[in-house]
């Protein structure tokens, strides 16, 4: 039977359950995967929290160096999070020889061509299922259960903190605020939530994902990203009542004209399968040039779903003596010839508030002709003290000439603003 001794580098809350998971299923992971995997020793500054835990006094090391120089430790679990003191012990670690876990999804997305490179000279391993959509299977279902195809695009609900800001607002007719503020006080959010509600943490994954959906190194800087601060609770209500449910998306598409990648709010229609993903489940959904189309759904976040990813690298980094690195020219810039797409395509919803008189609709129409942009819909939705808000769906169109639409809107006298402005996806 192989063995592999692991040490675990943070006791927060994915580190408390890998722990978990590791001490109580060790004789099931005998049974069923022939390994013996044992926690040899973790490093955690919060001593009392790795008492609480059951962690023997032997096992607290007081330092990275007890840690890498431990001849017991074969794995290291890193779930410390950010790019500081995380990245220096990841790579000391790696310089030790040691094989590296990790759920840091900003480390990865920011460091992973050095960290690759380290690993590839020390001859090991650097798995980080864990870094994107907590316990699904995304990560290895890319790199090993997609090989025949070519993936054609990924679509995803990729933060589950969104993700349940987002249906709070579509079911309770609840503000951005208020919704936050309660997604703060069941820990879906952080005091901080800018990393989640400004797409920042969607970024570091969909650049991760889409790296290895497209064998491409993408970078964070390719990532169009828009959080979900300015999202009006009206404009859901709206998009609801016409069929759609907004989303925070990460897009990927590997198109003839280049790559594009962004993250941003997202009308999908109702019957669409990412619609009904509610609350802070994640949802990936692929689409493969032999396959067809992939949907993964899980908990994108937590204790026990994230440090299950996490124990799955290294069950099998306990299994396997040889370690699989990215197929492709894994550098901090990317590769040059990497064509990128900036002007993307899509159907757009738009919120106009306007004057309630003869004509004003016509001219606005007019502006929308002028400019190539073609409207599939229109739909008044209110009226008050002169003042109407009409709603204009347009059929797909260039980002560029949307612009220059709405820039032209913004300056006609009978249009008091755009209120709402947000991109579609059948």
């Amino acid at each position: 039977m192989k063995r592999a001794g692991v040490a675990i580098l943070g006791l927060g809350v994915v580190g408390g359950g890998t722990y978990q998971i590791l001490t109580e299923k060790r004789e099931y992971f005998k049974k069923t995967q022939g390994v013996d995997l044992t926690v040899e020793c973790v490093l955690e500054k919060n001593v009392e929290r790795a008492r609480e835990l059951g962690v023997e006094e032997d096992k607290i090391a007081n330092s990275i160096e007890e840690v890498v120089s431990n001849p017991n430790v074969d794995i290291v679990v890193e779930v410390i999070g950010g790019t500081g003191v995380a990245k220096t012990f990841v790579t000391k670690a790696l310089m030790s020889g040691k094989t590296v876990v990790t759920s840091n999804k900003e480390l990865f997305a920011k460091h992973w061509p050095e960290l690759e490179a380290q690993a590839k000279k020390m001859h090991a391993g650097l798995f980080f299922e864990a870094s994107c959509v907590g316990g699904v299977p995304i990560i290895r279902t890319l790199q090993e259960g997609m090989q025949a195809n070519k993936i054609l695009s990924i679509k995803g609900i990729i933060n589950g903190t969104t993700n349940y800001i987002l249906t709070k607002m579509a079911n309770e007719g609840s503000s951005y605020e208020e919704a936050l503020k309660e997604a703060q006080r069941l820990g879906y959010a952080e005091f901080n939530p800018t990393a989640d509600v400004e797409g920042f943490d969607a970024t570091y994954k969909l650049s991760i994902l889409s790296s290895l959906a497209f064998n491409k190194k993408i970078c964070i800087e390719n990532v169009y990203r828009e959080g979900i601060t300015g999202v009006d609770k009206e404009d859901i209500a709206y998009g609801k009542e016409m069929g759609y449910t907004l989303k925070l998306l990460g897009i990927g598409k590997d198109t003839e004209k280049g790559v594009e990648v962004r993250v941003h709010p997202t009308f999908v229609k109702n019957d669409n399968p990412l619609a009904s993903v509610n609350d802070s489940f994640n949802a990936v959904h692929l689409v493969g040039d032999a396959v067809g189309e992939i949907m993964l759904y899980g908990r994108g976040a937590g204790a026990l779903p994230t440090g299950s990813a996490i124990v799955s690298d290294v069950i099998f980094a306990a299994k396997h003596d040889q370690y699989f690195y990215a197929n492709f020219k894994n550098n901090q810039q990317g590769n040059k010839e990497t064509k990128f797409v900036k002007d993307f395509v899509s159907k757009y919803y738009i919120r106009l508030s306007v004057m309630d008189k003869a004509g004003v609709l016509s001219k606005i129409a007019g502006v929308f002709s002028k400019n190539n942009v073609s409207i599939s819909e229109v739909k008044q939705v209110s009226y008050e003290d002169g003042k109407a808000q009409i709603i204009i769906i347009t059929h797909e169109c260039g980002e560029s000439l949307v612009k220059k639409t709405l820039d032209k809107l913004q300056s006609l006298d009978e249009v008091y603003g755009v209120k709402g402005t947000i991109r579609m996806e059948d």
